[in-house]
């Protein structure tokens, strides 16, 4: 029994705060970012409920009900698919030692450096009837037609469910290998002492233990599929983000394109309430003081040949066969390097992956520098709106953007006519501008979580001491803070940039007049079946997005195993 118990009375703990540096700032600045994502969301909303599509009756009964089903089974066999691949690689490089299990480690990440729609072009070129699986087929059994042997069409929702897992299950591996190597072993060991099988061990306490790490990664990888139109497109699946894009350019119905807009977007909510609230579940679990533990079990003989292959199987799909196909058609197309149009488009990705980057890591440093110096629960709020953009498929959300650029490019060249003769055009809508606001309300959360990350790591007493010793805010933030903080926003814009570089669905529709980039420079290529032509283009997109997965692994091996224990 405890006499001093009732006499420790908790003392608020005191909270540092700079008098007379209000939030007002900051608030406006983030209130400024948030306005930005909302604005295209409202935009939707008002064209949605204007009135009714003119092709609504159609869309409903013929379009919509095969749309929303193709859809939410594409959604079920890639959460499936690539959630099960994610977990069980997680768990054998987490868990278990075997040959070349710090190789696959980070290998098995690289599959994020390819765009899902230059995946499904190479899937299409490596499984079609003259591609090297079928030919040797055809030489090993003697086979001469196509009728002579029965063959999967990877143009078919089982093959797109195949390809975007493919491509999607790192989310799921990186979420869930942290917690395996921060909480899981520790649990595992206690339960194998306890005389448990490792199927017990995993299936009745590592699964639960990580079900909040997986649901995060599932929606993540899911919210990916959502956004993507090119993939689908090629291989002949019409899911609702297709619709949208069909029901705009094809039928020339906005409203009736808002309108399905709209139902996505119910849905990417959906899962982005399901992605907060397994995250809060995630804090629960994980605890700052779990370290990662040392010493796995270690596999031999088939046990550990196995092992590796079920990790092999996965980088050689979703890294190995992309490369492979587009290494072997760029070699044979090295004379496009002196093609003019190739090097425009490449200057036009530079300028607007870099610009959206910029624009990126200043709005996101702003802010999180704003919540550590103010500590403001309405900053954080409105930094939380900010997020949402990332939620919105880019087909979604060039609606939503061209809407209300194109009204202000219109009454500014109306009333610059009316009162100086002028036209200004299409000052914002028909320029790059709105691929790179696009870009920008999409990835801003990604840069903003980089920055955050980086802040979380700095202690606060830097600030209090750069202060005691007489340093005004400003000074502290150039002369302690911003060269601290140099690795995560070189982070934070290599993240926005290489994921601007592979965007699609919104540069296809925002894009001016005779404007490619990369991406829609293989789209153009791949779209009158000529993807071999695009090659070269499409192998420079994924050598772009090695570096930052590169980079991205390596913190995370850092932080998951210090010392590089295996």
């Amino acid at each position: 029994m405890s006499v001093s118990a009732p006499l420790l009375t908790p003392v608020p703990r005191p909270r540092f705060r700079f008098r007379g540096q209000p939030d007002r700032g900051y608030l406006f600045g983030a209130g400024l970012v948030a306005l930005t994502v909302i604005l295209p969301i409202a935009a939707l909303a008002v064209i949605a409920l204007s009135g009714r599509s003119t092709n609504w009756a159609h869309l409903a009964q013929t379009i919509l009900p095969e749309a929303s089903q193709v859809t939410l089974l594409l959604m079920l066999g890639i959460a499936v698919v690539a959630g099960t691949t994610g977990v069980v690689t997680a768990w054998l490089v987490a868990t278990f030692q075997f040959p070349f299990r710090r190789t696959f480690a980070w290998a098995l990440v690289l599959p994020l450096a390819v765009p899902t729609y230059i995946a499904a072009y190479c899937f299409v070129e490596f499984l079609h009837f003259t591609g090297p699986v079928q030919g040797a087929i055809r030489a090993l059994f003697g086979f001469e037609t196509r009728r002579d042997y029965w063959f999967p069409d990877v143009r078919s929702l089982g093959g797109a469910v195949f390809v975007l897992s493919s491509v999607l299950y790192p989310y799921v591996f990186l979420t869930a290998r942290m917690v395996f190597v921060m909480q899981g072993r520790k649990a595992g060991d206690v339960a194998r002492t306890l005389g448990a099988s490792r199927a017990a061990v995993f299936f009745k306490i590592l699964l639960p233990m990580a079900r909040p790490a997986i649901a995060v990664g599932i929606a993540l990888a899911l919210m990916e599929a959502i956004n993507d139109i090119g993939a689908v497109e090629f291989l002949g699946v019409r899911t609702l983000t297709f619709a949208v894009y069909s029901t705009w350019l094809n039928r020339g119905d906005l409203q009736g394109a808002t309108q399905i807009a709209l139902m996505m977007l119910g849905v990417i909510v959906l899962l982005v309430l399901v992605e907060r609230l397994a995250r809060r579940q995630q804090r629960f679990n994980i605890h700052r003081g779990d370290r990662p533990q040392v010493g796995r079990e270690s596999l031999a003989g088939w046990k550990a040949i196995a092992a590796a292959l079920v990790c092999l199987l996965p980088i050689v799909a979703g890294f190995g066969i992309p490369l492979y196909i587009l290494g072997d058609y760029a070699l044979s197309r090295l004379y496009q390097l002196g093609d003019p149009q190739l090097w425009r488009a490449l200057r036009n990705t530079v300028m607007i992956a870099g610009s959206a980057g910029l624009m990126t890591v200043v709005a996101g440093f702003f802010m999180a520098y704003g919540i550590r110096l103010t500590r403001s629960h309405r900053l954080a709020s409105l930094v939380r709106v900010g997020a949402l953009g990332y939620a919105v498929p880019g087909t979604v959300l060039a609606i939503g953007i061209l809407i209300p650029l194109a009204a202000f490019d219109n009454f500014v060249d109306a009333r610059l006519r009316e009162w100086f003769g002028i036209s200004t055009g299409l000052l914002l809508s028909g320029s790059g501008f709105a691929i790179v606001y696009a870009c920008f309300v999409r990835f801003m959360a990604m840069g903003h979580g980089a920055i955050e990350s980086g802040f979380s790591k700095l202690s606060p007493h830097l600030d209090m001491a750069a202060r005691t010793l007489g340093r005004s805010p400003g000074a502290t933030l150039r002369q302690v803070l911003l060269p601290l903080m140099r690795p995560a926003l070189l982070t934070a814009f290599l993240l926005v940039f290489v994921d601007t570089a592979k965007e699609l669905s919104a540069t296809i529709l925002l894009r001016p007049f005779n404007f490619d980039t990369l991406a829609t420079f293989v789209y153009a290529q791949t779209s009158r079946a000529a993807f071999e032509d695009g090659a070269v283009a499409a192998l420079m997109i994924v050598l772009v997005g090695i570096l930052p997965v590169m980079l991205l692994t390596r913190s995370i091996l850092a932080e998951a195993e210090p010392g590089g224990s295996s």
